[in-house]
């Protein structure tokens, strides 16, 4: 089960596609990090291999060099098993381990351990990390307006969780609950539930799918989420059939950007309001709420959760 895994925050810009690794076509780097379900030569080249596949199930044979390019899987499923290379490998995750799955990753135990025990750990990087108004968000995260956030991984699986802003703001939580595994959630519904003592408040579900897991320390330490809110502190993980709608509704980069600077002047002027000398023009710290109670619990998840609670 062990394989020894690679530091690759600083990921060198030269890194083959998975397509080029496969020898299915001669020279492509990736640009994407290897998130390949946001890439747009991944798409067309899952196409022309699915139209050659379907020309050969025909009887006929596939023309020109577009012809020549199929499934990098199948490329790959050529070699003998000892020289074919664990996808984790190909991303630059793992050294190398050989796949004997039939590149089935989704019935394979190291793969389900690798994403349980190994990727979330690794979903943020350091260089990636933007600081909005002492607020932190990583690069490439989607960010919901109820103060959600969603990270790709493989495929149509997504992972989500709180914003910093959220966690700091409401301060540390008690406990936090997700949906069980193969139940569905909707975007904008309030699928997630947090608690702090004896307040309560249900949080908006920032793209719809169906959870495939949840993180269950979080049933008795939602402060994890405070500490560490874009990797330990993960909520659920689920599969989307849709994402591609979803994510239209969602902000990134510059978007998000805007947004939180945007809700930091919103929260300063809720502080000013009810307690006049606390907004000293510095930045906001931790524990808000808990610092100043007076502001009220459902004021603050109404104003920037969304959502109505006690």
């Amino acid at each position: 089960m062990e394989a020894t895994r690679i530091d690759n925050r600083f990921q060198k810009e030269s890194s083959p596609c998975i397509w080029m690794q496969a020898g299915v076509v001669h020279r492509r780097f990736c640009k994407s990090d290897f998130l390949c379900s946001t890439c747009r030569f991944d798409r067309a080249l899952r196409r022309a291999a699915a139209k050659n596949q379907k020309l050969q199930e025909y009887g006929e044979r596939p023309k020109g060099r577009q012809g020549k390019i199929v499934f990098w899987k199948e490329r790959l499923k050529e070699l003998p098993v000892w020289k074919r290379p664990c996808l984790h490998h190909m991303k630059e995750r793992i050294n190398f381990r050989a796949c004997t799955n039939e590149y089935l990753c989704g019935n394979c135990e190291f793969d389900q351990y690798f994403d349980d025990q190994y990727t979330v750990h690794a979903v943020v990087k350091p260089i990636d990390v933007m600081d909005i108004e002492g607020f932190k968000v990583p690069q490439g995260f989607y960010l919901h307006r109820g103060h959600t956030w969603v990270k790709m991984e493989e495929g149509s699986a997504v992972r989500i969780g709180m914003d910093d802003f959220a966690l700091r703001m409401l301060g540390p939580l008690d406990r936090i609950e997700a949906p069980l595994m193969g139940k569905e959630i909707k975007q904008d519904r309030p699928d997630i539930i947090i608690n702090r003592g004896r307040h309560e408040a249900k949080v908006l579900s920032p793209i719809s799918g169906v959870v495939t897991a949840i993180n269950p320390a979080l049933r008795e330490q939602g402060n994890l989420a405070n500490q560490h809110p874009y990797s330990e502190g993960w909520v659920l993980r689920i599969h989307s059939n849709n994402l591609r709608h979803d994510l239209k509704n969602l902000m990134i980069r510059s978007e998000t950007e805007d947004f939180l600077k945007k809700e930091v002047n919103r929260l300063y002027d809720v502080i000013e309001e009810t307690v006049p000398m606390a907004a000293d023009g510095g930045r906001l710290g931790d524990d808000i709420y808990g610092k100043m109670p007076e502001i009220g619990w459902g004021r603050l998840t109404k104003l920037f959760l969304h959502t109505y609670n006690s």
